[in-house]
Order: C-alpha cells, then structure tokens, then sequence
C-alpha cells in the first residue's frame, strides 16, 4: 500500500467525549523519605496537557485538521487550563461546566523521565444527555467525521442519540469504545477496542483466525461498519465486512510510554477520513502515527510534519530518486523542520572525482541537496550524438548513493527553470567559471530572496575529457 499525506486542512471533525486534564509533575530525586520507604521527590516544573477526548481533539489539530470538542467539566481551575490549551492550539471547545464537581485530573509525579505515582481526582457527571446532544446537533453540519471518545466517565450518556444523527446527515461515526456493553455502538462507522478490550466483550482468542472469527460476529451483531483491534507490539487489525482482514505490524521503533497512543490512534483515523481517505489508507496512516507517540513521554500530539517524515520513511522517500510530487512534499518536511535546501543540476553523465568534491561543497551550503539530472534526450540536445554514456536511471541511481545528495530528481527540458519555479530552493548553486547572473535559474531564485552561488570545479576532472581519452583508447 501506497502512503501519501491528505490534505487535512479541509477535514472539519467534531469529538465528544470525556474531557480530562493531564497534570504532570517533575522533580528530582536524590533520598528515601525518613516517613515511609519512598523517593522525595522535589518539584520543580508543573506542566498541564489535555487529556482523554480533549487530546483526541488536540491530536486533530495538530494535523492540521479543523477540530471541536463537546465535553463536560468542573466550573474550576483545572477546566480553565484545559480551555485554554486547547484554544492556543486551534481547537474549538465547547465545555458543559457542572458546578461543584471537579474535572477530571490524572496527575502524575515524574523524575528522571520514569512516573513514580499517578493520582486521580474523578466523581461521576451528573450530565444532561438532551442538552449535550442538542450541542452536538447544532454542531454536526459542515462536520466531515464524528468521534466519540468514551473513557466511561460519564459524558456520552445516550451514544444512540448522536449515531443516529450523525448518520442522519451521512457523517461517519467513530467510537473509541469502554466498558463491557459495546451494543451501546451499534450502528457505528468503525470502533477502535484494544484487544484486552475486545476480549473483554467476545472472550480470549486463541490466535488471529479466532480473532477475526469473533470480530465478524461482533460486527454483524452491532451493524459495524467495520472493526479496528489495536494489539500493541502486535500492531492492529482491521476488519470489514465482505473483505479479508488486515493486519498490520506495529511501527513503533522504541516504546517509551504508550499513554495517549489510543487516542493517536483514533484522531489519525478521524482526520484521514474526513480529508477522503479510503480506510485502510487511514488505517495504516494510524499505525504510523502510534509508531511515533509511543516514543514520546505522556499524552502527546503527533504534528502533520511529524506524520509527514514518517510517510517518507516508510515510503523510502526520505533520501534517493524522487517524482516531483513526491519531493515536494519532501521540502514541505524539510522546511517544516527548519531546514534549508540546496538546488544544484547537471548531466552526471559519468562520475568523477570533481562531480563528487562539488557535490559535498554544494551540500555544505545548507541542510538538505537537491540534485536535478537532465533526462536522455536533452543530454543528448546538449552533449550530441554519442552521448549520455549512462542512461539517466543509473546516473541518478550513482548519485542517490552518495553521502552528500539527499534528493535526485530528472528533468527533460535543457535547463531546470520549470523545476526550480516550483522547488523555490533557498539556494542555487553551480559550478564552474561563471558569474552569478550567468547561472541559469538565477533570475527565478533571487525574484523571491533565495541566493545564488557558484563553486569551483576540481582541475583535470571532465566527463568530456574522460570520453575523450576513453575513444582514443579503443
């Protein structure tokens, strides 16, 4: 399967769900307390991160998709910071405020990157269904995906209710499911259950065929569009009815803290979706990202260059022979990072030592080198008859291996001034005995404040001279 980033800028979603605060704690420890055979620890940073279905939300947003969330709070501080966080970060949050009941707060005491304590401040909602439904209705037109992110702390009180009339209007219903009740999902787009989870509603499985055997007994029992069972270090399965199961591996490289991962999941998910995306697309999309979050300590997003980075990992697409689409999108990360890039162009016909000591000059002007190879036929325009010696896969081929290239891309026209309107590099440099308003491309580069610079060549190294002395030799 082939991954691309969506667009998820046109991807309005709306989640409702239970609303709770991540509250962390960080000190040092250095000595036993004298009271009881437990590590002090001295708190010196207090840091607050939305959590539950407000870091589903927050994970949308930092994909770049339009989200909003409904959920209920305490009327107090904790709430305050909650509300504020998420409106920094774009989320449009609409809180049902009770009076006299805190907000859920998971608070956690960490030292040394290790969480030593968690403590929880919880009591259960005393919601009005009728008036968050009614909220969520008002909010349902324009919207592309419905999540519904339950920790069963008492805000999605009648889950019916919002199905129906999501599906009223033709919008996908996405549930991170709890609890040992699941038929409260019935008629769901997909719910996404942990295997302990789904083992918990269908029993223990054996193996994946009992799994999936179970999973399509589930799904025909609740009219499930279809079933997402997240497996941690066995990655995830997908199933649909009347097609064969999924399954995909974990990508995880090194497993920090899988806090939030769920959530990862769920958001990754909701946002390719409403961005077109068919769903085993959104699925792997999904895995991806959890991949990320699990490496990263507490509730984290996952922002868009992030799951852009890692499309390109999986795609092989970080370094080597890219298409235009796909080094765009390759920048698009770069600068995203902060990084500056570096245009060079040329036949390559054969390489030689000069090629390779310009090559790692010319790299050297910024943070990532593009190399534009002319295509056969317009070295053959510029060389004459005889001439590429290397057709233009293997010269680009030679070049992708070298240290110094990040990326190699072709182009058929005699100069790269298409290519270079649309790569917008911060840099164009060239080599050989040129002033900088010789170099071809010059005028485009400097039109929008990119800069130009020539290099000099190795003495005695030319692709030329080497056929040259090559024909005179047979």
């Amino acid at each position: 399967m082939k991954l691309s980033m969506p667009r998820f800028d046109q991807a309005p979603v709306l989640v409702v769900g239970d609303v709770m605060l991540d509250r962390y704690w960080h000190g040092g420890t250095s000595r036993i307390s004298p009271e009881a055979p437990v590590p002090v620890v001295k708190v010196e940073q207090i840091e607050d991160r939305p959590g539950g279905a407000a870091n589903v939300a927050l994970n949308i947003a930092a994909l770049g998709a339009p989200a909003s969330l409904v959920g209920v709070t305490g009327d107090d501080e904790a709430a305050d910071s909650l509300a504020n966080s998420l409106r920094g970060a774009g989320v449009r949050a609409l809180f049902q405020r009770i009076a006299h009941q805190p907000t859920i707060v998971k608070l956690r005491v960490m030292s040394r990157h290790q969480q030593l304590l968690r403590i929880d401040f919880e009591e259960p909602f005393a919601t009005d269904a009728l008036a968050l439904s009614d909220q969520v209705d008002e909010l349902l037109e324009g919207i592309k995906v419905l999540v519904l992110s339950d920790y069963g702390k008492g805000a999605l009180k009648n889950h019916q209710m919002l199905i129906q009339a999501a599906k009223a209007r033709g919008i996908p219903v996405l549930a991170d499911p709890k609890g040992k009740d699941f038929s409260i999902y019935r008629g769901a787009s997909l719910i996404t259950p942990n295997l302990s989870e789904f083992e918990t509603i269908v029993g223990g499985c054996a193996d994946e065929h009992e799994l999936v055997s179970k999973g399509a007994a589930l799904m025909a029992d609740l009219d499930l569009g279809a079933l997402l069972v997240t497996r941690g270090e066995h990655g995830m399965t997908l199933l649909r009815p009347g097609h064969p199961a999924m399954h995909l591996p974990a990508r995880a490289r090194e497993v920090f803290d899988v806090t939030g991962a769920g959530d990862t999941v769920i958001s990754t998910l909701a946002a390719s979706i409403a961005a077109g995306e068919e769903l085993p697309h959104a699925v792997a999309l999904a895995n991806l990202a959890a991949g990320i979050v699990v490496g990263k300590l507490g509730t984290a997003a996952i922002s868009a260059p992030e799951l852009r980075r890692a499309i390109q990992r999986s795609e092989g697409s970080e370094r080597g022979v890219l298409s235009l689409e796909q080094l765009l999108l390759a920048i698009d990360d770069a600068r995203a990072h902060n990084e500056s890039i570096v245009f060079t162009n040329g036949c390559f016909d054969i390489l030689h030592a000069g090629h390779v000591t310009y090559l790692e000059q010319a790299r050297a002007q910024g943070d990532r080198l593009i190399v534009a190879v002319n295509d056969d036929a317009s070295v053959s325009r510029l060389k004459g008859p005889g001439r590429p010696i290397n057709s233009v896969d293997r010269r680009m081929a030679v070049l992708a291996g070298l240290g110094a290239v990040d990326w190699v891309i072709s182009f058929p026209e005699g100069t790269p001034e298409n290519l270079l309107a649309q790569v917008k590099p911060d840099v164009l440099v060239k080599g050989g005995d040129y002033s900088v308003d010789q170099v071809v491309g010059a005028d485009i580069v400097s039109a929008y404040g990119g800069t130009v610079k020539v290099l000099g060549l190795v003495e005695n190294s030319s692709t030329t001279a080497i056929v040259e002395k090559i024909r005179n030799n047979e």
